[in-house]
């Protein structure tokens, strides 16, 4: 092989390895850009919300010390002062792939028992996704999830005693699983298994779901109390699509 050859078949070569970067990068470019949209909104509550009963916590004193200056209430409905509506799941009903409806986050959300309740009240996760129940309190905990039978998924009862490692887990069907705690009685939660991307809405009632590409879509609301509620939205590429719910009180 002479220079000349050797010179014009290096430039070929570091042409072809460039065009290659290039097709790599510009397609990095395009999923990065199709997974960036959001759908932005916010939930309320119209009416007079509900009274939450306090909770009594007598069977355990280790559970009535830690709520001496701030007494424990239900938590089904939790409204701010302006109306908007707190543990509300938000997800994508229809409009997404098939793989963005099977992809899995890495994402592991926690469920915290802390005082003596489920913190939050509401966990959202995706079919398959990992998550992790840990204790904060120095009380045993026993945690029993129900999912309905035939659902796909399979119940468990677990006890936490205080200082144990997490419990992770995930399940295998969209359901949304009551949790309770056979020691205590009062302790009551949500496990809210979907397909595809979430949110739940803060204190506020206001949510995001990320990672959306542009597109039509219809998106739920689903409320312990309330049920569920629909909306069509649609993303534009580099615009976030806007979804308000409105529950209205019982």
């Amino acid at each position: 092989m002479n220079v000349e050859y050797k010179r014009k078949f290096t430039a070929v070569v570091t042409a072809l390895a460039l065009v290659g970067i290039g097709v790599v990068l510009l397609g990095r470019d395009r999923v990065n850009a199709a997974g960036s949209g959001s759908i932005t909104g916010t939930v309320k509550l119209t009416g007079t919300p509900p009274h939450m009963r306090g909770i009594d916590m007598s069977k355990d004193p280790y559970c009535v010390k830690q709520h001496e200056n701030n007494p424990a209430k239900m938590e089904n409905v939790v409204v701010s002062s302006d109306g908007g509506l707190q543990n509300v799941v938000l997800y994508i009903s229809e409009g997404l792939s098939a793989g963005e409806v099977s992809a899995v986050p890495s994402e592991e959300p926690t469920v915290d028992q802390h005082n003596c309740m489920y913190s939050p009240h509401v966990v959202a996760m995706d079919v398959s996704q990992k998550f992790k129940v840990t204790t904060s309190d120095q009380t045993t905990h026993n945690i029993h999830p129900l999912p309905a039978p035939g659902s796909g998924n399979i119940g468990w009862n677990k006890s936490q005693p205080p200082g144990a490692p997490p419990i992770e887990t995930n399940w295998k069907a969209p359901e949304a699983i009551s949790v309770k705690c056979n020691i205590h009685p009062w302790m009551h939660g949500w496990q809210v298994v979907v397909k595809g991307p979430y949110a739940v809405t803060d204190e506020k009632g206001n949510f995001t779901i990320k990672n959306i590409p542009p597109g039509s879509y219809t998106v739920t609301a689903w409320q312990e109390e309330y049920g569920t509620q629909t909306a069509k939205v649609t993303v534009a590429a580099g615009q976030p699509g806007k979804a308000d719910f409105t529950f209205k009180a019982k």
